[in-house]
C-alpha cells in the first residue's frame, strides 16, 4: 500500500476514540433519552469495538452486552464476546434463540428449499450459500450456489435457481431479525437505546438485514472502513483472538467468509477501492496506487455501486404518500 493511501486511512486514535464515544453520550441522553446502550456482541471485532465505545461513552454499568447464539452458531464466537464482556465490566446476558426459530420455521423453511435441489438433505447435513463470479478479473455475473456437506462426506455445490435463493435467503434472515426483537427487548425494560455494529463497507454495501442487524437506535463505526476498525480495535485493547479471527457472517452451519458470501474479493482490497472510489478518484489514478490494472478498478467500481444500487431499499425510511412535517427526524438519527 503506497504512503498516499496510508495516509488517507490513518486515524488519530485518541481523536476518533473521543470524537466517537462524546457523540455517543449526546445522542444517547439528549437526543434518544436514554440511560444506556444495548450492543449484541458475535465475538468479532465490530461489534467487540461498539461494546468498548459503549462502556467508554456511556460508562460499563450502563451497557448490555448480549450474547444471542442458536444451534448452527459457532460456540468460538460466544467464548470471546463473554470474555471480552468481562474485560470491560459490562454485563453479559446469554440468550440461545434456536427454540425461536423452530417456532418460527426458519430451519424447516430453509431446508425444505434446499430438498427440492439435493433431495437427500436432511438431518446432521452442513449448509451454506456460496457466491461466485464478479471479482476483480472477471465481468461475470453472480452466481450464487448452495454448498452441502452430508455427516462424514465431502462439501458440494448446487447451483441456486432464483426461487430456492430467496427462500432460503428470506428463512436464514429470522436469524438476525430474532436478535434484534430482543435487543429491542432488553433495551425497552432498561430504558436503553441499541447500538448497531456496522463498519463502512457493510454500511455502504448493504451488507445487512432490513429489520434485522440493520436496525439500530445509533451507528457509531458506520463511517469507519474495516481497516480502520481493525486499528480501533487494537488502541481500545480488543483481544487478539477477536482481531486476528476472519469476519465470518456465523449464520449457516458450515463455516462462510463475508467474501464468499457477499463481498466477492478481499475486506482490504475492498476497503482500498471503496476509499478510491469516495474520493473521486478515476480507476487509473487508483489503478496506479493500488498496483492494479486501470480494468479491474473498473470492474470493482461498477460493482460497488451495482451494490449500492440494489440495496439502497434497505436504507429507506417507510415511504409516506404525503410528508408530515410536524414529524421530523433529527440529523443525528438513522433508518435502516
Amino acid at each position: 500500500m503506497s504512503e498516499a493511501i496510508a495516509e488517507r486511512l490513518r486515524l488519530d486514535l485518541e481523536q476518533v476514540t473521543g470524537q466517537i464515544t462524546g457523540v455517543l453520550r449526546r445522542q444517547v441522553g439528549e437526543v434518544l433519552q436514554r440511560s444506556g446502550l444495548v450492543v449484541a456482541m458475535s465475538g468479532g471485532v465490530d461489534s467487540s469495538v461498539c461494546a468498548a465505545l459503549a462502556a467508554a461513552a456511556v460508562g460499563p454499568r450502563r451497557v448490555l452486552g448480549l450474547g444471542l447464539p442458536e444451534r448452527e452458531s459457532d460456540g468460538q464466537s460466544l467464548d470471546l464476546a463473554r470474555e471480552w464482556a468481562t474485560q470491560l465490566g459490562i454485563e453479559f446476558v446469554v440468550e440461545d434463540i434456536s427454540s425461536i426459530l423452530d417456532a418460527c420455521g426458519c430451519y424447516a423453511r430453509r431446508d425444505a428449499a434446499i430438498r427440492r435441489l439435493v433431495p437427500e438433505y436432511g438431518e446432521g447435513w452442513r449448509c451454506k450459500l456460496v457466491l461466485e463470479g464478479g471479482g476483480l478479473d472477471s465481468e461475470r455475473l453472480h452466481i450464487c450456489y448452495v454448498a452441502v456437506q452430508p455427516p462424514g462426506g465431502d462439501v458440494r455445490k448446487v447451483r441456486l435457481p432464483p426461487r430456492e435463493f430467496r427462500e432460503i435467503v428470506a428463512a436464514t434472515n429470522f436469524k438476525q431479525r430474532v436478535r434484534t426483537m430482543l435487543e429491542y427487548h432488553h433495551a425497552d425494560r432498561l430504558h436503553f437505546a441499541v447500538m448497531g455494529t456496522p463498519n463502512r463497507l457493510e454500511y455502504d454495501q448493504g451488507f445487512f438485514v432490513k429489520g434485522g442487524d440493520g436496525f439500530a437506535d445509533v451507528k457509531p463505526i458506520a463511517h469507519l472502513y474495516k481497516s480502520q476498525v481493525y486499528r480501533l480495535a487494537e488502541h481500545l485493547g480488543v483481544p487478539a483472538a477477536v482481531r486476528t479471527r476472519p469476519p465470518t457472517t456465523d449464520t449457516y452451519s458450515l463455516p462462510q467468509t463475508q467474501e464468499e458470501f457477499f463481498f466477492s474479493m478481499p475486506l482490504r482490497e475492498l476497503d482500498l477501492v471503496l476509499q478510491a472510489r469516495n474520493d473521486g478518484r478515476t480507476a487509473a489514478a487508483a489503478s496506479v496506487e493500488l498496483g492494479l490494472e486501470p480494468e479491474q478498478i473498473e470492474r470493482a467500481y461498477r460493482n460497488v455501486e451495482r451494490k449500492r444500487s440494489a440495496t439502497r431499499y434497505l436504507h429507506l425510511p417507510p415511504l409516506l404518500v404525503d410528508p408530515v412535517p410536524e414529524v421530523e427526524y433529527p440529523l443525528t438519527g438513522g433508518h435502516d
